[in-house]
């Protein structure tokens, strides 16, 4: 940890590199081309004209699954972790770039994909407002955007509010709560004689929120699903909310 550096920022960034893939090993590879191919069959972009941009990418999972299918696949994140993890997998139509989301790139995309739950960590309604902005700036006339967030209703009504997991023989205890406007998830990490604690916390955004902010920057909601099925979407059981709206 260096001196300019925070002790908070310094776990994030280990528990993102070290133990995030360990926790959440039930977020596979299968998972995300389940979802995408059903995506992809829904929307029919022709892979000859449609460039896609996976924004709060990760280590890129989405990313090299749409390129597979052979789509020009820009990924972008803020954490230089995940994108140095995704570059192994670059290729003349694939390709991972560090990125603010608040920031728009130059370049412009047919469709935009913003998948799970990589929304909603910024602190205003102004920031939420800026992502927004740069999604319209970098969509094409008539482009394509996908939100994939978590069901706010149901996440609050069924919060599990404590929780351990040992996996491979590193302990997880996982305390979270709920406020009106944010869930909270702590995390304390002991792994042999190596014992930290990290919170994540994310904006209980609900479908009229959305709404709100894709109107405010000209995009209408043509669809809402409940999960990677695409089974309509139902605020007391569905896990997930996933919105697709156009640029008018």
């Amino acid at each position: 940890m260096t001196a300019s550096t925070s002790k908070k920022e310094w776990f994030a960034t280990w528990f993102d590199t070290h133990y995030y893939h360990v926790l959440y090993a039930n977020r596979d590879d299968q998972e995300a081309e389940f979802f995408i191919s059903n995506l992809m069959e829904l929307l029919k972009p022709n892979p000859e004209t449609a460039s896609i941009l996976d924004l709060a990418c990760g280590k890129g999972r989405h990313s090299i699954y749409m390129n597979k299918l052979g789509f020009n696949t820009m990924g972008v994140d803020l954490s230089a972790q995940s994108i140095a993890h995704a570059r192994q997998f670059e290729n003349e139509n694939l390709h991972f770039q560090v990125q603010d989301m608040r920031e728009p790139l130059k370049a412009k995309f047919t469709h935009i994909f913003n998948l799970f739950t990589s929304f909603g960590y910024f602190d205003s309604i102004e920031e939420n407002q800026k992502v927004m902005q740069a999604i319209q700036a970098m969509t094409t006339e008539k482009g394509i955007l996908v939100i994939d967030y978590l069901n706010a209703h149901k996440t609050v009504k069924n919060l599990v509010q404590s929780e351990s997991k040992t996996i491979n023989n590193i302990r997880f205890d996982i305390e979270r709560n709920a406020d009106d406007n944010h869930v909270y998830k702590y995390i304390h990490v002991t792994d042999a004689d190596f014992s930290e604690s990290y919170m994540e916390r994310v904006q209980l955004l609900k479908f009229s929120d959305f709404e709100t902010l894709l109107n405010q920057i000209g995009f209408k909601v043509t669809h809402c699903f409940g999960d990677f099925h695409l089974n309509p979407f139902d605020s007391e059981k569905s896990d997930r909310l996933i919105l697709i709206a156009q640029k008018q």
